[in-house]
């Protein structure tokens, strides 16, 4: 039996139900794909459901305030999918009439639509010959085929495609690529893989040369940096202030508190960064409550923050692009999952 044929059998007897594999919509199968990058099935689902609720048309979509869609997109993280997802609705509906694109070539020209998100969608919702490449897929092949170069260089990835192109189903190219995908998923898996029920055992490279947990191969990681930040929380009676982030980032039209960022970690509500960066301003405030040190991680960063919550006097002027806002009433704004940690620590601690 041919591996397609093998892995697409296991598919239908081992698939998890999911909302957007009951659809040809491509709407639909793009926003599943977008939401579920870098982002587990059971985290992304939620957020699946209330994108289909609230947008359930890409004209909905395009239509949207940004600030609306990102606080739906807040706690995902990578808000870049969600500008560009906005980005790319409207594309749908001023250069494509509202109407989805229905081939690879134009699926690849809508903002944040990559090689494997374009596969997607043009093999799932319109059955075209476009296979799928992502950590499952290269897994799964690097493992039963013996790739044994790193499949995050171009001989790696090369040989991962020469060997899809001998494999792939061209008629059944949805059900191909959703097989091997959930297939790299649930048995095929990074830790623990069901080797002794797999059925691909016999014939798998890995299994073989005993390199199940050697393979894949991927080059080195960036190495990881830290940043440190220091949060400014001013406070006038029950309000206090933030500020809209404008830099291109992660974190590009989210909100914040007033930042300061520092070169080291700070070890102690004592320290004297603290208190000399609030002098240094000469504003005439009691600090109310210095948090502790959070720690965020990224993907090629940690963040170390403090937050210091200061009540104002009442000659205060804040900046002009400070924002007022009442002290427990978020939810008109975006904040990063740091800021909203921060938020569920200090409920009822010290408002």
């Amino acid at each position: 039996m041919i591996f397609s044929t093998k892995i697409i059998n296991w598919y239908q007897k081992n698939k998890r139900e999911l909302p957007w594999r009951q659809e040809v919509n491509p709407y639909f199968i793009w926003l599943s794909e977008v939401i579920l990058q870098q982002t587990r099935v059971n985290q992304g689902l939620p957020y699946y459901l209330k994108f289909v609720k609230h947008y359930p048309t890409v004209q909905h979509l395009a239509k949207a305030d940004e600030e609306e869609i990102l606080k739906d997109w807040q706690g995902l993280g990578y808000y870049s999918r969600a500008r560009n997802l906005h980005a790319a609705a409207k594309t749908v509906v001023t250069k494509f009439g509202g109407k989805f694109p229905q081939n690879f070539k134009d699926i690849l020209t809508l903002e944040g639509v990559g090689p494997y998100t374009a596969a997607a969608i043009s093999s799932l919702a319109f059955n075209l010959p476009h296979p799928v490449v992502d950590g499952n897929v290269q897994r799964v092949i690097s493992r039963v085929f013996g790739v044994e170069e790193p499949v995050n260089s171009t001989l790696g990835k090369k040989q991962i495609d020469e060997v899809l192109e001998k494999i792939f189903d061209k008629k059944r190219p949805g059900d191909f690529n959703q097989a091997i995908m959930e297939f790299g998923a649930l048995h095929c898996k990074p830790q623990q893989p069901k080797c002794i029920e797999c059925p691909f055992e016999d014939e798998c490279y890995a299994r073989r040369k005993n390199k199940v947990d050697l393979l894949p191969i991927k080059d080195k990681k960036v190495k990881i940096k830290s940043r440190y930040f220091l949060y400014i929380v001013p406070r006038t009676g029950k309000h206090e202030f933030v500020v809209k982030r404008t830099g291109n980032d992660i974190w590009k039209n989210l909100y914040e508190f007033p930042l300061m960022e520092i070169e080291h970690s700070i070890q102690s509500p004592d320290d004297k960064t603290i208190h000399g960066f609030l002098k240094k301003n000469k504003w005439k405030y009691t600090i109310k409550h210095i948090s502790h040190e959070y720690k965020h991680v990224l993907t090629h960063r940690i963040i170390y923050a403090r937050f210091v919550s200061l009540d104002m006097d009442k000659s205060f002027k804040p900046d002009k692009n400070w924002i007022k806002k009442p002290i427990n009433n978020h939810e008109k704004f975006a904040f990063p999952v740091l800021i909203q940690k921060y938020f569920n620590d200090r409920e009822g601690s010290f408002n």
